[in-house]
């Protein structure tokens, strides 16, 4: 249960919340506390050293140790070199910390000096000007024991003996005031907790509704298997509304690459179709009757079969994400070698303008391009194929041009879907399957060029109808 309560993010990010607030509040309620214990130490010690010097200036001024005026409330002690109590505070009972635990003058009382003869006056004492020694202590004065801060400030009286004052100011109000601090802290603290979990919890939930909601539409989706439907889309303008819209992107390439896969399947089926019927009619009567068989027929629907097989298998390693070879070609001297093997059909003229005209790829796959454009071009010329090849900045440019019926501007992008072929191509006994531009144009995309289609212009040969342009960027351009 409880790994269940903390996996989900919105548990973490309260904890996570709650924690850090806990220990910033810890951190910042010990600086408070050690802060106002430094300044109500301070202001004690302050006090304790007034008292102090006030009685170390009745010393140097030569009063008598029994007629100091000494405060009630608070602990005074003045204590010779010998460490012997000389005066103290009237309703001291007991000392800690001090100069001598004695509560009780030891001394002769006498004054210091005579105060009703001025000629006889030795003179005046002096009080030590430097930073009066602190100690820590207790005392008990008038039966209350406290905790106090003791101040240690030496007086030379008029005759010459030195003492030292010890006064003292009780930590009460220090101790009072931190205790009382520690105590809201000790409550509060929980109770701020508490609401800060509970804050960050409700506002983590409202935040993530929308991913909630995400994951629901996904699961439903992966359950039903229907990619057209879409996750919602939060009205902000926050990272969840842009994880929504990536998503909806992604479900709609998916559903898009689903169907095309689907409608790839069902044209491969029916193109496998008929060249696989025709073979197993030819087959079957050729079994019953030997003497009528059509070796010709089959065989051309067996090359038909397997040239089908091959593309197929081509197109199947391309959506696969193969990647082209990194050799070098020559398009020129590749352009000579398919055009040469063509031989029996069509007379094809080569226009060679490209100096140098090498590109990096796959040899096998750029020849099966060229291959299918030719094929194209010689299927639906009426008289003439030209095959022209040049440079064009950065990239190798390689058209084949024709002088049939060319292809309307509505129809230039279509072409080049996979198993689409044009009403006249259909007409033709010899017409393809409709996956050789789409082989080419893939295959030139993951070389780094394009391949387009544009309508020929008529020059001195009088030339027309399609012209298919191949570019392809020049080997280390």
């Amino acid at each position: 249960m409880m790994r269940r309560l903390f996996g989900s993010v919105r548990a973490r990010a309260s904890l996570g919340a709650t924690v850090v607030v806990a220990v910033a509040l810890v951190a910042a309620g010990l600086a408070v506390l050690l802060v106002l214990r430094a300044n109500l130490t301070d202001q004690a010690e302050l006090q304790a050293e007034v008292d102090a010097r006030d009685v170390a200036s009745q010393v140097a001024l030569g009063h008598a140790y029994g007629g100091l005026d000494l405060p009630d409330d608070r602990p005074v002690q003045v204590v010779d070199e010998g460490r012997r109590v000389v005066a103290v505070s009237e309703d001291l009972e007991a000392i800690e910390g001090a100069g001598s635990p004695a509560v009780r003058a030891g001394g002769s009382g006498e004054p210091v000096g005579d105060d009703d003869d001025d000629d006889d006056d030795p003179g005046r004492g002096e009080v030590s000007g430097d930073d009066p020694r602190m100690s820590s202590g207790s005392a008990t004065v008038d039966g209350e024991r406290a905790d106090y801060r003791f101040a240690a400030v030496e007086a030379t009286a008029p005759q010459g003996q030195t003492v030292t004052v010890y006064a003292g100011a009780p930590l009460a109000t220090e101790q009072d005031a931190v205790g009382t601090v520690r105590e809201a802290m000790l409550i509060g603290l929980p109770l701020l907790l508490v609401v800060v979990g509970g804050v960050t919890w409700l506002v983590t939930r409202r935040a993530l509704r929308p991913v909630e909601g995400i994951r629901r539409e996904m699961a439903a989706i992966t359950a039903s298997e229907d990619l057209s439907r879409r996750v919602p889309e939060p009205d902000a303008h926050d990272e969840v509304a842009r994880l929504a819209v990536t998503t909806n992107e992604t479900l709609a390439a998916l559903e898009a690459s689903v169907e095309r896969q689907r409608r790839f399947v069902a044209d491969a089926s029916h193109e496998l179709r008929s060249p696989i019927a025709s073979l197993r009619t030819q087959l079957e009567v050729g079994s019953a009757h030997p003497e009528l068989l059509d070796v010709e027929g089959a065989v051309r629907d067996t090359v038909r079969l397997q040239g089908l097989a091959a593309d197929l298998l081509l197109l199947a390693r391309l959506d696969a994400g193969e990647r082209p070879g990194q050799g070098r070609i020559d398009v020129a001297a590749l352009v000579r070698e398919e055009v040469s093997q063509r031989s029996d059909r069509l007379p094809v003229a080569v226009n060679i303008r490209a100096g140098e005209a090498e590109v990096e790829g796959s040899r096998g796959q750029l020849a099966r391009v060229l291959g299918n454009l030719l094929d194209n071009a010689q299927r639906h010329a009426r008289s003439s194929v030209e095959v022209t090849v040049r440079r064009e900045g950065a990239a190798v440019v390689v058209e084949v041009a024709d002088d049939g019926g060319g292809v309307p501007v509505e129809e230039r992008e279509r072409i080049f879907e996979r198993f689409v072929r044009l009403d006249d191509a259909r007409s033709r006994d010899d017409g393809g399957a409709g996956l050789g531009l789409a082989i080419a144009r893939d295959v030139a995309e993951r070389h780094g060029g394009t391949l387009t289609v544009a309508e020929a212009e008529r020059g001195a040969r009088g030339t027309g109808g399609a012209v298919f342009a191949l570019r392809l960027p020049v080997a280390g351009g």
